[in-house]
């Protein structure tokens, strides 16, 4: 008889957490640091985003958000990613999904509810 760890038996595109909850993940996660400034309905915070994917982004700040928050926020995707002749920008709204804190960082987890492209 073989013992086979939990992430080998989770579906496809789910991951175990270290409080071992299954996490799924609807897309591709992407590295990417980028600098943001995140506008509330409390103000201006800038951050740098961790990593992006289509339906949602994370960000370092120096401060935490409530879950729940809406935010509004622009890229500058990099050409180089996206494969176009020129970076693009692209203006974001959505909501604060998570919030945790370690050593004076805050990471902040939020969708992309809408999304377009600025004209260039």
């Amino acid at each position: 008889m073989t013992i086979q760890k939990a992430e080998a038996r989770l579906p496809l595109g789910a991951q175990a957490t270290a409080s071992g909850r299954q996490e799924v993940r609807c897309a591709v996660r992407f590295p990417l640091a980028l600098p943001v400034v995140l506008s509330t309905g409390n103000g201006d915070i800038p951050a740098l985003t961790r990593n992006i994917s289509a339906s949602g982004v994370l960000f370092s700040l120096d401060r935490a958000l409530p879950a729940g928050q809406d935010i509004r926020f622009s890229m500058r995707m990099p050409h180089a990613i996206l494969g176009t002749p020129h970076d693009v920008l692209v203006h974001c709204t959505g909501r604060v999904v998570r919030c945790s804190s370690s050593h004076n960082e805050h990471l902040a987890a939020a969708t992309i509810d809408e999304y377009r492209f600025a004209e260039q």
